[in-house]
C-alpha cells in the first residue's frame, strides 16, 4: 500500500485565526481610503520615503486628510528631523493630532546614536511611540528597557530588511517577543514583510503586528488556492500572454 506524505506545502494556509494584527503600510491616499473599508486592517504605518513618493508635500495637510479617513484605529507618523531636541518636538506635535496617533522614532540619529533617553522622556510623557528601523536584538532590549512599560507602545522590526542580508528573521523575531513578553503595553511589529507568507511567519512566532503594503495584501485573495489550479492558471497566463504578444518562433 502507497501512503503520500503530508508536507507542509500540502496544508493549505487560512486566513481565519490569524492572531497577529494586519496594519496597512503606505501613503497612497486612496488605497488608506479603499483598505480602511477592510474590517481586517486593525491599523495604519506610513514613513517618509512613502510619503515622498505618494507626492506628499504638506506634512500635517496629508496627516489630517488620513486621520479623517481612518477613524480610530491607530496610524503611524514619523518625526523627520535628526537631532534628538528638534525630533522631540517634532513629536510632540504629531502626537497632538490625535489619541490614536503613534509617533515613530527611528531608533538612531543619522551618526548612529541610540535614541533610548529621547524614547524614555517621551514615553514617560504618556506619548504613544512606534519606535521603528530596529533590526537587532539588542535594540529591542534598549527600546523595551526605555519605553514606559505601562504606555501603549510599538517597537518596529524591520525583517524584511534583515531578510535581505540573507539572514533568516523567524528566529530572531520569536527571540524579540520573548524580550518584551514581560511589559504587555509593548507590540512587536513585523516591518518590512516581503510577500504574504511573512504574515504567517509573523503569526507562528507570536508577533503583535505586521506592516503590509498593498501589492501583498491583494494576494490575500490567493491564500488556501490549491496549488494545481495555481500552476495550470500561470499555464493558461503564459499562453494568453505570448498570443496577445503575437510572439512566434
Amino acid at each position: 500500500m502507497t501512503t503520500t506524505a503530508t508536507t507542509p506545502a500540502a496544508v493549505a494556509p487560512s486566513v481565519q485565526g490569524l492572531r497577529v494584527k494586519i496594519y496597512a503600510d503606505g501613503a497612497d491616499r486612496a488605497a488608506i481610503a479603499s483598505l480602511a473599508e477592510r474590517s481586517y486592517i486593525a491599523g495604519f504605518t506610513t514613513n517618509p520615503t512613502l510619503m515622498r513618493k505618494a507626492g506628499v508635500t504638506d506634512y500635517a495637510a496629508f496627516a489630517r486628510e488620513v486621520l479623517a479617513i481612518v477613524g480610530d484605529r491607530g496610524i503611524s507618523f514619523e518625526v523627520v528631523a535628526d537631532t534628538f531636541p528638534e525630533m522631540e518636538r517634532e513629536a510632540r506635535v504629531i502626537a497632538s493630532w490625535g489619541r490614536n496617533v503613534f509617533v515613530k522614532i527611528p531608533v538612531t540619529d543619522s551618526s548612529g546614536a541610540p535614541s533610548y533617553d529621547l524614547v524614555h522622556r517621551l514615553s514617560a510623557d504618556g506619548i504613544q511611540l512606534n519606535v521603528t528601523a530596529l533590526l537587532t536584538l539588542e535594540q529591542v532590549q534598549g527600546v523595551s528597557d526605555a519605553l514606559d512599560p505601562k504606555v501603549p507602545s510599538l517597537i518596529s522590526l524591520f525583517a524584511g530588511r534583515l531578510a535581505d542580508t540573507g539572514r533568516d528573521p523567524v528566529p530572531v523575531v520569536a527571540r524579540a517577543v520573548e524580550i518584551m513578553r514581560p511589559r504587555p503595553a509593548q507590540q512587536l511589529v513585523w516591518a518590512s514583510p516581503r510577500e504574504l507568507l511573512n504574515v504567517f511567519q509573523a503569526d507562528a512566532t507570536g508577533c503583535h503586528v505586521i506592516t503590509v503594503t498593498r501589492e501583498i495584501l491583494d494576494k490575500l485573495t490567493m491564500v488556501g488556492m490549491d496549488p494545481a489550479q495555481l500552476s495550470l492558471e500561470t499555464v493558461r497566463m503564459f499562453l494568453r500572454d505570448a498570443r496577445a504578444a503575437g510572439f512566434t518562433i
